[in-house]
């Protein structure tokens, strides 16, 4: 009787461990340090200058460095504001057949700089996000680093407000890791801004809201 009981246990145990697991990427998770919240810090005078290069970009079209112009998407935009500060976050790496300019990004940070979570939060730091759409069109979310911008400021209340091209245009969202499911507060304080479209199709655990979808952080300037 006690050995049924005890097999009963076991499986039961590894159904849990089975429904709470992840689906697995490419990335390091030893990699990945610090808890999900945010402070911020006095910026460096470079990192003051990548942020006033972001900012500069808010509204832009189209985006030029150096006579070249860069592909726009969020991955394009953040290239080109490291760019104009001498750091190309597509160096050494060459794409592979599903890589995305995000994942490239992503490769270089792990090469040349430092992936964390938290709690200081350093402007002009790149903010990563997960299953911001259907990357590979299967209809689940399993599409891990699909989104990427630069911190520009960090509020009072912890609200990471970052600079990327999600839509038509380069322009500012927040993330709150606080409250990652409310959108704004009863006073019309914007926490989330949506940065995955709802669609019919979306599994009904898909996250919607910044808060929701955000990896991690990355830091590839030191001073």
């Amino acid at each position: 009787m006690h050995r049924m009981v005890f097999i009963w246990f076991i499986i039961a145990l590894m159904t849990l461990v089975g429904c709470t697991s992840t689906t697995p990427d490419q990335r390091d998770p030893q990699k990945v340090e610090g808890s999900r919240c945010c402070q911020r810090v006095e910026a460096t005078p470079r990192r003051a200058a990548i942020v006033r290069t972001a900012a500069r970009l808010v509204g832009a079209n189209t985006i030029e460095v150096n006579g070249r112009r860069i592909v726009y998407d969020c991955a394009g935009v953040t290239r080109a504001i490291y760019l104009e500060h001498g750091i190309d976050l597509y160096e050494g790496l060459s794409s592979g057949d599903r890589a995305n300019g995000v994942r490239l990004i992503y490769a270089n940070m792990r090469q040349y700089g430092t992936l964390h979570q938290g709690p200081i939060v350093p402007l002009g730091d790149l903010v990563f996000f997960d299953n911001t759409w259907d990357f590979n069109g299967d209809g689940l979310l399993n599409d891990p680093l699909t989104h990427v911008g630069v911190v520009e400021q960090v509020e009072s209340d912890g609200t990471v407000v970052f600079i990327s091209r999600v839509a038509g245009a380069i322009e500012r969202y927040r993330m709150n890791l606080a409250l990652p499911h409310v959108h704004q507060t009863t006073d019309g304080h914007v926490l989330n801004d949506y940065i995955r479209r709802k669609r019919p199709g979306d599994p009904k655990e898909a996250g919607h809201l910044t808060g929701e979808l955000f990896a991690f952080y990355g830091t590839r300037v030191d001073r």
